[in-house]
């Protein structure tokens, strides 16, 4: 493989006694690109203790989390906060640059983190290029810190480190004719650990000096990582308890002298009901909130994602003090805006202060409504665009162009993903059908997808490439299903079939969460979710037949539920695998071409009965 990280980065990283160690000293902020000023926002504060009269330091942390490659705008449902068109590598930058002139201004130390899943799931602009694109773009945009997510471990570890220190891609090499240098920031992983050396897969912590004042922060996935993506890509790492993890690197922390903690981790909450602002708290609920409740007291702020979700909220530590925890939604839309002073006597947090702020991309109407398009799609303001973000991202639309705008088949209307009581959807079905078409050769007779997998629907009308209604190009179809998962085909019994169906609700065999799979044509099932663990599934059959438990069947999945993903361990006991040529995604594109154009179905293979 051809060295194409900088020279003295990789030493830099493992050698050098401060970094080895976790410490920097961080330097002001660069300076911002000109932007419209932001909404007022109504922030949530804690104040810590009697700092009245006590000599401060300032500093301030601008945070996002899930942005998946969100090079381009995001589209369709997803255009839009709250009404307000964001988000996008161009906009994001810009605004995050802005808001770091404005602590900048106010003589506050500025740090901009992250909370995992920066690449991943993405677009194909991002994806064709293994995500560079956006390790590049964080680098220009000026990303420092960041927690490791689940879908930084989508092509596995060593990915993950090349993504981090650079070089060129063991199998497709620097594709865009350029060197790849890797992450200009750093990427933590403090319960990712080796199982090899017991240590961690990648820093675990950072520090950084605020005037005099040190600050540190642990960065982390979800403890729950294995059982969401493919197993085959981890095998050397071990992933650790949360709490567990935040509060040993807590106690080694107050050993260097650390009194303020922030925690950078990929796990998060939602709020529920009304009203559901990007600064509200509303009903607040999920996994963040026992991990918090865990935390010491030395942890301040705890940067989140995940879900996907926005919020700022104020939840209890172990010690019943407030924590500020925050999350800045997906794709780039938002940025956390959050200062912070600290005590300099005692080293502690004095006050927290945190906002949400928009990354608006859209022109605005003197009514204050938004332009649009004639085909719905806002107008972009060209004033809010970062010119050195606009001009790496145009060098990958123009790579990625031929390939994205081919035409490769067409629908009758658009194909949704969203799901019926039955948790069917027409999508779902197309896909399980696509990769029973493509496995014929290997026998297959029954295909399952897993939902979590489709990741947009098709719409008949969108023409990025201006395709005509109904046509569909390859980069919608990525935009579908960008994991390139290969397609794999097995042998279960019928018996083992069942099991897998029931393994889709929680209680069964160890499963945790329901996910119901989406299968092919001429298998149907019905299930009752009021029925004991192990008996909800029943009425199986193909074309008509009843499944018999004692014969053998060829099912088709991609290989992240082969391999026991989403939880789907028993799928690991089939035998006889084969892999088809391709990926996923290509079984979508010739199902789609073969059968043009391609109509939704009425959704009715599963039947539910409660």
């Amino acid at each position: 493989m051809p060295i194409t990280s900088r020279p003295g980065r990789l030493l830099r990283y493992l050698a050098a006694p401060a970094l080895a160690l976790g410490v920097i000293v961080a330097l002001p902020g660069a300076g911002a690109s000109p932007a419209a000023a932001a909404p007022a926002l109504t922030p949530v504060s804690v104040t810590f203790g009697n700092s009245h009269g006590a000599k401060l330091a300032q500093g301030n942390l601008l945070a996002f989390n899930d942005f998946h490659g969100s090079i381009d705008p995001p589209t369709g449902s997803g255009a839009a906060v709250n009404g307000v068109p964001a988000g996008g590598s161009e906009y994001l930058t810009t605004a995050v640059k802005r808001l770091r002139a404005e602590a900048k201004g106010e003589h506050r130390l500025s740090t901009t983190v992250g909370a995992g899943d920066m690449v991943g799931a993405s677009p194909l602009v991002s994806a064709a290029f293994h995500d560079e694109p956006t390790i590049e773009m964080l680098n220009v945009l000026g990303m420092e810190i960041t927690s490791v997510g689940n879908h930084e471990f989508d092509e596995g570890t060593d990915e993950l480190q090349r993504l981090q220190f650079g070089g060129c891609h063991p199998v497709d090499g620097c594709q865009d004719g350029d060197p790849f240098y890797g992450a200009d920031f750093t990427y933590l992983a403090a319960n990712v650990v080796t199982k090899r050396l017991n240590l961690p897969l990648l820093l675990p912590f950072n520090i950084r000096i605020v005037d005099g004042v040190p600050v540190g922060f642990v960065g982390m996935t979800l403890e729950g990582t294995p059982g969401i993506v493919n197993p085959a890509g981890i095998t050397s790492v071990t992933f650790k308890d949360e709490i567990e993890t935040a509060n040993k690197y807590a106690t080694l922390l107050r050993l260097l002298g650390v009194k303020s903690m922030v925690l950078l981790l990929h796990e998060g909450g939602a709020q529920s009901g009304t009203p559901q602002t990007v600064d509200s708290c509303t009903n607040f609920s999920g996994p963040v909130v026992d991990i918090v409740k865990g935390l010491r007291p030395e942890y301040g702020i705890v940067v989140s994602g995940h879900t996907h979700r926005f919020y700022s909220c104020k939840l209890p530590n172990s010690a019943g003090n407030d924590v500020v925890v925050t999350s800045a939604g997906t794709n780039g839309q938002i940025v956390t805006d959050i200062d912070y002073s600290l005590d300099k006597k005692t080293g502690k947090f004095a006050e927290i202060t945190a906002r949400n702020v928009v990354a608006e991309n859209g022109v605005r109407n003197e009514n204050g409504t938004y332009q649009t398009n004639p085909d719905g799609t806002f107008v972009r303001n060209p004033a809010l665009v970062d010119p050195a973000a606009k001009q790496l991202a145009d060098k990958y639309r123009a790579a990625v162009a031929p390939i994205s705008n081919r035409i490769v088949g067409s629908i009758t209307k658009d194909i949704v993903r969203d799901t019926g009581t039955n948790q069917e959807s027409p999508l779902g079905d197309v896909i399980a059908d696509a990769q029973l078409a493509w496995t014929q050769a290997d026998g297959a007779q029954i295909a399952f997808m897993n939902p979590g997998g489709i990741r947009a629907s098709l719409p008949f009308a969108n023409s990025p490439g201006g395709e005509a209604p109904g046509q569909v190009t390859y980069g919608e179809a990525f935009t579908v299903q960008p994991f390139n998962n290969l397609v794999v085909t097995q042998t279960v019994t019928g018996a083992q079939l069942k099991d897998v169906l029931e393994q889709q609700f929680p209680g069964f065999a160890g499963q945790t969460t329901q996910r119901v799979l989406q299968v092919s044509g001429g298998f149907t099932y019905t299930y009752d979710t009021r029925l004991a663990a192990g008996s909800r599934v029943s009425n199986l059959a193909l074309n008509g037949t009843p499944i018999d438990p004692a014969a053998t069947y060829r099912l088709t999945t991609n290989d992240f539920l082969a391999n026991g993903g989403d939880g789907f361990t028993n799928l690991t006991a089939g035998t006889n695998r084969t892999t088809a040529p391709g990926f996923d995604v290509d079984a979508l594109v010739g199902y789609l071409g073969a059968n043009a154009p391609v109509a939704p179905g009425p959704a009715n293979r599963i039947t539910r009965l409660g």
